[in-house]
C-alpha cells in the first residue's frame, strides 16, 4: 500500500460496529446513522465529531445497518440510488456491505451469529476499506475488529485497539478463510490457543482469540478507565481470561497502554433533557428536583413526598457484576432504619434479581417505599432528575456511565471503590467542598449499608450546605464528564503514536 503524501494531515480510520451520530458533511447518510448497544457507540461518535470539527482527516468504517439507518433502497428512484451508492472524493463514511447487516434491528446477534457478523465486517474493512482509505492510523474497537490490527500491521499501518469489555469469541483460520479473508497474509500477528507451528498445522484446530488478537496485533491499546487497566495488570478479577490479561500486561509494561474514561451522552443535561418534565440547572436544582421527585413517585406508586430521601438503581439487575444482591440483603433494614425520614428506593431496571425486589416489597408491605419498573429510557432519565442518590455497588466496572450521569443531574453516586467508579467518584467532604459522592471499599452488604448511611448523613445536614455542594458538583460534573474531554485524550494518544499533530498548525 502506498504510504506517501506526508504533507497532508494524518488520516485516521476509526473502525467500530457501533455509532450514535455522525457530523453533517461527512457523507450522504451522516444524519441517519445510529446503531447503539453500549458506551462504544457514544465514544466513537464523540471522537469522530471532535476530530471532524478540528479539521482532521477522519474516516469511519461501519457495518451497513440499512434498517437501523432507515435506508430503504427499494423506494429510491434511479438518481437517488446512484447518489446513495456513490463514493464521493470527500466521502468519509465507509460502509461494510453484506446482507447479514441490512435487515438487523440490533447491533449484536445471539451466540455464534456474532462471529458471522464480525467476520463480514472485518472482511470489508481489510479487503476494501483500508486499501481505499489508505489511513495513517487505524483505531479499532473491541473483539469484532480483532483481526484488523494484525492486517494493518502487515501493511505498515499503526493501530490503536480499545478494550471496552472483556468479552471475546474464538474461531479458526479456516473460518476466517471461508469468510473471504486471506489470513495467510497476517496469520502470525494473531493470538492462538497454543503457539502455532505453521499455518497449515494451525489452520483447522488452533483457535484464534479475537479480543486477545486485537490487543496482541495493535501498536497501542487502551481500556475505558485507568483504574480498570491497573486492576487487570495487578491480577484482579478472576473472570478475565489469561490470554487477555497477559496481552494487556505485555502492552502495559512496554509503555503501550493507557486508560481513557468514556463520557455520558451530550443529551444528559437536566437543563435541556426532553425526557424529564421539569428542566433545571445548578442554580435552581432544589425546587425542580422536588417536582421531578413527585412525578417519579407517582409513576412508581411511591408515597408522594418531595422531602423523602430517594435512592435510585439505574443498572441492570445482574448479580455477577452490578451487585443487586447487596441491596436485597439490606433493603428492608435500611428502609426500616430511616422509616421516620421517609427513605425510598426506586429501581428502574431488568435482570434476574428483579423478582427478589418484588418479593421483598410484597412480603414486607413496602409498596409506598420500594418502587419497581422495567427499564424504560424516559423513566430512567427521570430517575436521575428525581433522586438524591444513585446506587452503583458493582463488583467490577470497566468504566460505567450512570455514576457520571447522576451528578450532572444532582444525584450523588453511592459506589463500590473499583475500576471506573474509583476514577469518577470521590468521597464527599462538604466542609472543604471537595468530592462528589460516597464510596465503600469492602464488597459486601455491610459496605453498601455504611455508604448509604454516609449519604443519609449528608441528606440530613444543613440545607444551605447541601444546596451549595450539589450545585458545585453539578457544575464540576458537566465540565468534567463530557465527550470533548474524552475525545481530547484520544487525540493526544493519536498524536503520540504518529509523532506529529493531527491538524497542521499555523506557521
Amino acid at each position: 500500500m502506498a504510504r506517501g503524501r506526508r504533507t497532508r494531515n494524518p488520516r485516521i480510520l476509526i473502525v467500530t460496529p457501533e455509532i450514535t451520530y455522525l457530523p453533517e458533511g461527512m457523507g450522504n447518510l451522516a444524519g441517519r446513522m445510529s446503531a447503539k448497544a453500549g458506551g462504544m457507540a457514544d465514544v466513537s461518535a464523540s471522537l469522530v465529531s471532535a476530530l471532524y470539527s478540528l479539521g482532521a482527516d477522519v474516516h469511519v468504517a461501519l457495518p451497513h445497518y440499512r434498517r437501523m439507518f432507515h435506508v430503504e433502497t427499494g423506494t429510491l428512484v434511479a438518481e437517488e440510488l446512484r447518489k446513495y451508492k456513490s463514493h464521493l472524493p470527500d466521502e468519509r463514511i465507509h460502509l461494510a456491505e453484506d446482507r447479514c447487516f441490512y435487515y438487523r434491528d440490533t447491533v449484536y446477534a445471539q451466540g455464534e451469529g456474532n462471529v458471522k457478523l464480525a467476520l463480514a465486517f472485518q472482511r470489508e474493512v481489510i479487503n476494501n476499506i483500508i486499501p481505499h482509505v489508505q489511513p495513517d492510523l487505524v483505531h479499532c474497537n473491541d473483539w469484532m475488529t480483532g483481526l484488523v490490527p494484525a492486517a494493518a500491521r502487515r501493511e505498515g499501518i499503526p493501530s490503536l485497539f480499545t478494550v471496552h469489555n472483556i468479552h471475546t469469541h474464538k474461531l479458526t483460520l479456516a473460518q476466517v478463510e471461508d469468510a473471504g479473508i486471506d489470513a495467510a497474509e497476517f496469520w502470525a500477528g494473531l493470538y492462538y490457543g497454543y503457539p502455532p507451528y505453521n499455518y497449515e498445522e494451525s489452520r483447522n484446530r488452533n483457535q484464534i482469540d479475537l479480543q486477545a488478537s486485537g490487543i496482541f496485533g495493535a501498536h497501542f491499546i487502551n481500556t475505558v478507565s485507568p483504574t480498570f487497566l491497573q486492576e487487570i495488570v495487578n491480577g484482579w478479577h478472576s473472570f478475565i481470561p489469561d490470554s487477555i490479561r497477559n496481552e494487556i500486561r505485555g502492552k502495559y509494561y512496554a509503555g503501550c497502554a493507557a486508560g481513557i474514561l468514556n463520557a455520558p451522552d451530550p443529551a444528559d443535561n437536566p437543563a435541556t433533557d426532553d425526557k424529564i418534565p421539569f428542566k433545571y440547572g445548578p442554580e435552581n436544582h432544589v425546587e425542580m428536583k422536588r417536582l421531578n421527585k413527585l412525578h417519579l413517585q407517582h409513576a412508581l406508586g411511591l408515597e408522594e413526598n418531595a422531602d423523602a430521601p430517594l435512592f435510585f438503581w439505574p443498572s441492570r439487575l445482574d448479580p455477577v457484576q452490578k451487585g443487586p444482591q447487596l441491596l436485597t440483603d439490606i433493603a428492608y433494614r435500611f428502609l426500616a432504619k430511616y422509616h421516620d425520614k421517609g427513605a425510598q428506593l426506586a429501581i428502574i431496571a431488568n435482570g434476574p434479581f428483579q423478582r427478589h425486589f418484588w418479593d421483598i416489597r410484597s412480603f414486607h408491605s413496602l409498596q409506598g417505599r420500594l418502587g419497581m419498573h422495567d427499564f424504560d429510557a424516559r423513566l430512567s432519565q427521570l430517575g436521575f432528575a428525581a433522586s438524591d442518590f444513585t446506587l452503583m455497588p458493582s463488583l467490577f466496572e470497566p468504566c460505567g456511565l450512570p455514576q457520571m450521569q447522576a451528578p450532572i443531574y444532582g444525584s450523588l453516586a453511592v459506589a463500590h471503590n473499583t475500576g471506573g467508579l474509583h476514577d469518577t467518584v470521590e468521597p464527599l467532604d462538604a466542609a472543604n467542598s471537595t468530592g462528589n459522592g460516597f464510596r465503600f471499599d469492602t464488597y459486601d452488604s455491610g459496605g453498601l449499608f455504611w455508604a448509604m448511611d454516609r449519604a443519609m448523613d449528608f441528606y440530613l445536614s444543613d440545607s444551605a450546605v447541601r444546596e451549595r455542594e450539589i450545585a458545585r458538583i453539578m457544575r464540576e460534573s458537566l465540565a468534567r464528564f463530557n465527550h470533548h474531554e474524552c475525545a481530547l485524550k484520544y487525540i493526544e494518544l493519536y498524536e503520540q503514536m504518529l509523532d506529529r499533530p493531527l491538524v497542521k498548525r499555523a506557521e
